[in-house]
């Protein structure tokens, strides 16, 4: 039986903020100094990715390498992080208490770097090269998409290309994922919208909106400046978006994002390979993570916890007492 949430669930007034929102914090996680040092300690672990497992495939192109998706399979202090009370507790607060983790993505940008694109995501089938739903909900749900947690690995100032989003815009869905978006490297770094440097590694996300003539409402946008430590929880149906890394400081900015559900919804149902922004990769060893309550749908994958990298087996698991 995993812990159920208690200390750090969100109170009523943050709950309805959230729901009116679609996000809620900064919270603090990491003291800065405390931050920079688990990082420092990371940065060799991520740059052996054999003991990733998509290690075995290879990204075909493109600026994502499948290698980096959920290191918290093999990564300890990943593990450790998306489990974190501090997280689950506020999650699932808002998901119920049988809560899951799905996924885990680093978002790196260095100087120079463009924006990325103001976006919505569903069912995460956008950029799959399959189209199928990655994520499929009861017919029944209230909710769409994904809670996601972005932390800041390092300061995250708008000069670095902190986070941006706009209030409210989790309630109306402004593009079809089931429309295709055509992948170019090539177009990375080069292109400017409403004279912003802005991409979506690169594909173009206006090829997916239901109203060609529509465009978001950036007058109302916010920016999420975060200091390295923070996190902020967010539906993955926002609009949200980034700012260019200005290049006035050389140091980079690092996003890792944590992304959850509740065990009710089926994971990668229609697919045995995860195919992103020019990338493949088998989900053989995939699975997901049980960071709350239990499961008792018994319709997704579930591991363990990583013990510093070593083998484990992806378990089916049934209902429980």
């Amino acid at each position: 039986m995993m812990r159920q949430h208690s200390g750090f669930s969100l109170g009523a007034d943050e709950l309805a903020k959230f729901h009116r929102d679609g996000y809620i914090g900064p919270f603090d996680l990491y003291a800065p100094d405390e931050m920079e040092r688990n990082l420092r300690a990371l940065r060799p672990k991520l740059l052996n990715t054999r003991t990733s497992v998509y290690a075995e495939d290879r990204a075909i192109s493109g600026s994502t390498n499948l290698a980096n998706y959920d290191r918290h399979l093999d990564v300890d202090f990943l593990a450790e992080h998306i489990t974190r009370p501090e997280i689950v507790d506020r999650v699932a607060s808002i998901l119920g208490p049988d809560v899951l983790c799905w996924r885990s993505e680093f978002f790196p940008k260095y100087p120079g770097d463009e924006g990325t694109d103001w976006h919505q995501a569903d069912n995460f089938s956008n950029v799959a090269g399959s189209k199928h739903p990655q994520i499929v909900w009861p017919e029944d749900a209230e909710f769409g998409g994904t809670v996601t947690v972005w932390t800041a690995f390092t300061e995250a100032s708008v000069d670095m290309g902190c986070l941006q989003f706009i209030p409210g815009s989790h309630r109306t869905m402004n593009y079809d994922e089931s429309k295709s978006m055509t992948y170019d490297a090539d177009a990375i770094n080069r292109r400017d919208k409403n004279g912003i440097r802005r991409g979506f590694f690169g594909y173009d996300y206006r090829q997916l909106q239901k109203d060609p003539d529509w465009s978001p409402d950036e007058a109302s946008a916010v920016s999420q400046v975060m200091r390295q430590g923070q996190f902020i929880i967010f539906w993955s149906t926002l609009m949200h978006a980034s700012h260019p890394h200005s290049g006035k400081t050389d140091d980079m900015r690092l996003g890792y994002a944590g992304r959850y559900l509740p065990t009710s919804v089926r994971v990668y149902p229609y697919s045995d390979r995860l195919e992103e922004f020019g990338g493949s990769a088998s989900l053989e060893k995939f699975g997901n993570v049980l960071v709350s309550g239990q499961d008792s749908y018994g319709h997704n994958r579930f591991v363990s916890a990583t013990r510093s990298g070593r083998p484990f087996e992806a378990r089916q698991t049934g209902a429980r007492a």
